[in-house]
């Protein structure tokens, strides 16, 4: 059995550690870089990648790299891969279907609390020695309706929490689970429709061309006056300049973001130099950092799914992955050779 060469990128020193005890045939290279960043020799010699989120597997990194056969990508999302290219080059494709969807529902409940309780607000006032509680009344969740955009794993687990607040739940999804709306009881809504009756509006939907900017400048307005949103998918979904306009405007009273549009630009700020650097993503970066200075909006530096728990669901899939691909039954695959 020829040897693989194993390059895993973007690795924390908790995984580090892990990862140099994992017994693949063959070497395995741990690096802290993005994948394009990777020398060229690296990413020439490999046979299998991993890599993670902020990665941009290109077609051009892709050419660079003659002998891959597999990318294992520790995430639930691919959108950082180009799949197209990879189908040209017969390379195959693994994720991590399911690792987070309680950690990133509780997350998300998190992001509630803090904001209907400004949790926030009263932490900062009492590390000035302030403890006084005027304007930091807020509201009880039993008999609020939450409204839940995607019902896959995250959603539905999000949906159970809502149920234990004693909350009523309305959904809206393209594929609707009917079996699971009648387990849980909550009822299947256009989306216009959950806009206009949802208290709390959390986004649980993939990122894809039809569902970029799916809270806009178009629907922004249908919102329940005074209701939050909450966003622990992906950036894209909301128009950040919507969203500003809404909370300057008071169509929503506060928002509770783990992602932001074009966040890669506040972890690579050094970017906004290149020459084909675009305008609108100039915008989008200021205007992230307005929303980041409102009393009404918490934002966390993406991590709904960075628990201890989900950390080693993580590793372990993609070692099984990795594993499986190897012994000839790939598995998790989301585009085959």
């Amino acid at each position: 059995m020829p040897k693989e060469n194993i390059v895993v990128c973007e690795v924390s020193p908790g995984e580090r550690d892990y990862l140099k005890r994992c017994p693949f045939h063959g070497e395995m290279k741990i690096y802290d870089a993005r994948a394009e960043q990777l020398p060229k020799d690296v990413l020439r010699g490999a046979t299998i990648l991993s890599p993670f989120i902020y990665s941009n597997v290109s077609a051009g990194v892709l050419k660079g790299m003659p002998k891959l056969k597999l990318i294992a990508t520790r995430s639930t999302g691919f959108e950082h891969i180009n799949l197209t290219e990879c189908r040209k080059r017969h390379i195959a494709v693994a994720n991590i279907p399911y690792y987070g969807e309680n950690t990133v529902a509780e997350h998300t409940f998190a992001l509630i609390l803090a904001l209907s309780r400004k949790v926030h607000q009263a932490y900062f006032r009492t590390m000035r020695g302030d403890f006084s509680f005027e304007g930091l009344q807020g509201f009880d969740l039993k008999g609020k309706t939450i409204g839940v955009v995607g019902t896959g794993h995250i959603g539905i687990h999000v949906i159970r929490i809502a149920r234990g607040f004693a909350m009523r739940v309305l959904a809206y999804d393209i594929n609707r689970n009917e079996f699971m709306a009648d387990t849980l009881g909550f009822k299947y809504v256009p989306l216009e429709k959950l806009l206009e009756l949802s208290d709390i509006i959390t986004l649980h939907a993939p990122y894809n061309p039809k569902t970029r900017h799916m809270i806009n400048k178009d629907n922004i307005n249908q919102i329940k006056r005074r209701a939050l949103l909450i966003n622990t998918a992906r950036g894209g979904l909301v128009d950040t300049e919507a969203l500003a306009q809404a909370l300057d405007k008071g169509i929503i009273s506060g928002a509770g973001l783990d992602v932001l549009e074009g966040e890669e630009l506040i972890k690579e700020e050094r970017q906004i130099l290149s020459k084909d650097f675009e305008t609108s993503r100039l915008r989008t970066l200021i205007e992230n950092h307005i929303l980041m200075n409102r009393e009404n909006v918490v934002i966390t530096p993406h991590m709904a799914f960075n628990s201890r728990e989900a950390f080693m669901r993580i590793l372990d899939t993609t070692i099984d992955n990795i594993s499986a691909f190897l012994s000839g039954s790939p598995a998790n695959l989301v585009m085959t050779k």
